[in-house]
């Protein structure tokens, strides 16, 4: 086999779909974790500079936000490996690797494992659909947060009218109601939405929502391309047994045509005599 050949045979047993969606899960996870841990870090920040003044009225936020946290270091452990194993898989039933190892998916075994995947996938999509969903909500709040910056500058000749533009972080769940003061208004809010960290921590809620939108997409093209790499694999197992059996059938036909003797047409070797 040339150099030209080998080649062609390495580039072949590349699953290519497989490859293109774990670079998307490995850099929407990472978009995912790296951002959402840095945003609810400046959360906390915000959160205890301009809306709470006692310790005890954000103390539970402070611990939530540990928990989320230890979780993005659990979510990114874990996907990390899961998309190793599903390129691992997306390597084995590319057709140079079957040449090599020979038909593993043709058991019993590798159509168990590959029915597994296929379903731990659906209901991990399904799941990150509904954190997809969840990373909109930060995303929604600093984007009234920062409309309602914009309303105060644009009516800044009438304070009255100002005033009564506030942002209650009570409102969205992130404070007790006896918090105080809870909340920002007028000149105050305005303030807060020109400081560093409002515009790091609303860049980052950003990010990490495509993140998550990145992850689902590589997640659906998991689900999918495995679906339709057995559905494949399955016709091709059909057709070779279809093939088969045809084959016994001619050769069947033939016996009874000839009276169950069967002559090889080549002529008899002196070491068969």
């Amino acid at each position: 086999m040339g150099c030209y050949e080998c080649c062609m045979r390495c580039l072949g047993g590349v699953p290519y779909a497989s490859l293109v969606a774990t670079l998307l899960c490995f850099s929407g996870i990472a978009l995912f974790c790296g951002c959402g841990h840095q945003a609810l870090t400046e959360t906390e920040r915000l959160i205890e500079t301009y809306f709470a003044r006692n310790l005890q009225d954000y103390i539970t936020l402070a611990y939530l936000i540990q928990y989320f946290q230890y979780i993005i270091y659990g979510l990114a452990s874990f996907f990390f490996l899961y998309c190793i194993v599903l390129l691992a898989e997306g390597f084995y039933t590319t057709s140079a690797m079957k040449q090599t190892f020979g038909e593993f998916r043709s058991t019993v075994c590798g159509r168990c494992l590959s029915s597994t995947f296929i379903a731990v996938t659906y209901i991990l999509a399904v799941i990150w659909l509904l954190v997809f969903a969840l990373s909109a909500l930060p995303v929604y709040f600093f984007y009234n947060m920062d409309a309602t910056c914009h309303t105060i500058d644009d009516l800044t000749e009438t304070p009255t009218s100002i005033n009564q533009l506030c942002i209650d972080a009570r409102q969205y769940g992130l404070l007790p109601w006896n918090a105080i003061p809870g909340k920002a208004c007028g000149m105050t809010l305005s303030n807060v939405c020109k400081t560093r960290e409002f515009f790091l921590t609303y860049d980052l809620y950003i990010a990490a929502f495509a993140g998550a939108g990145i992850t689902l997409l590589a997640l659906v093209h998991y689900s999918t391309h495995l679906a339709v790499t057995q559905v494949l694999l399955r016709r091709q197992q059909q057709h070779q047994r279809r093939k088969e059996s045809n084959q016994l059938a001619l050769f069947g036909n033939l016996l009874k045509d000839r009276n169950g003797n069967l002559c090889s047409p080549y002529a008899p070797s002196i070491l068969d005599m």
